[in-house]
């Protein structure tokens, strides 16, 4: 068709198609500047904030009831509160406490045939030697003793310690609350079958419960018990215990 058409025609037409090359070239700039500011423009918070002055961190410190909160400068550190005398006599008490509880659990296998009783023998044994070890991990960690000082006595034989794990409790007259005396476990190691269930049941029960009442006087004295292991370890025995009780409540009722 370029054939037909005059000169003067061909030059509007060559007008034509370089005035389209040219809006098209300039369309294409301005949408480039548009989008490089719309770039700039998303950018520019980030840029704000990286040119803010960063705040130097603080520590809060919760008030009092009805007291507002206090702002505490950066080089504040936590402060672990005083340990308590308590905490280590409340460890080696337990140590010796359990010590006994293990101690009448080596009796089960031979003194009665009672499964639910073995069991349950087993899972105290188990967990009271665990929990000796724990025991004397924390207090080696805390450069304490594992030992607790014999009373005071005349002679040869004062201020003796008394080593727990593997120690025949009933030889002693130093009881934790609960323990069992000598006599309670002369009659122990004497019994077989259903009266051996009855006193185990019975002995370990009133085990139990002294163990309970160690765990109250350690929280009730002021100081005590504030170190995170041993309030952890306190509350799993007195849980752990409680719930025991209950079991041996049960047997014993069906024992009857």
């Amino acid at each position: 068709m370029l054939d037909h058409k005059t000169p003067i025609q061909l030059l509007l037409l060559s007008a034509k198609i370089n005035l389209r090359l040219m809006n098209n070239f300039a369309g294409s700039r301005i949408r480039l500047i548009v989008a490089g500011a719309f770039t700039c423009f998303l950018s520019l918070p980030v840029c704000a904030q990286q040119d803010e002055p960063k705040a130097p961190p603080f520590v809060v410190q919760p008030g009092a009831p009805g007291q507002p909160t206090r702002i505490l400068p950066p080089s504040t550190r936590a402060k672990l509160p005083p340990r308590s005398p308590k905490d280590a006599e409340f460890m080696r008490g337990m140590i010796m406490h359990h010590a006994q509880a293990v101690e009448m659990t080596a009796l089960i296998e031979s003194r009665t045939q009672n499964k639910e009783l073995r069991l349950l023998g087993a899972r105290i044994s188990h967990t009271q030697f665990e929990e000796m070890n724990f025991m004397k991990r924390w207090l080696e960690a805390r450069g304490e003793s594992t030992s607790v000082p014999m009373p005071e006595t005349t002679g040869d034989h004062a201020h003796h310690d008394m080593n727990m794990p593997g120690m025949n409790m009933s030889s002693h007259t130093m009881l934790m609350p609960g323990m069992l005396t000598a006599k309670q476990m002369d009659a122990l190691r004497k019994a077989n079958g259903t009266k051996f269930d009855q006193l185990f049941l019975t002995g370990m029960i009133q085990h139990h419960n002294g163990a309970l009442l160690m765990v109250k006087d350690l929280f009730d004295t002021s100081g005590a018990g504030q170190d995170a292991e041993l309030f952890n370890f306190a509350t799993d025995v007195d849980s752990g215990q409680r719930a025991e009780i209950r079991i041996m409540q049960k047997m014993l009722g069906e024992n009857h």
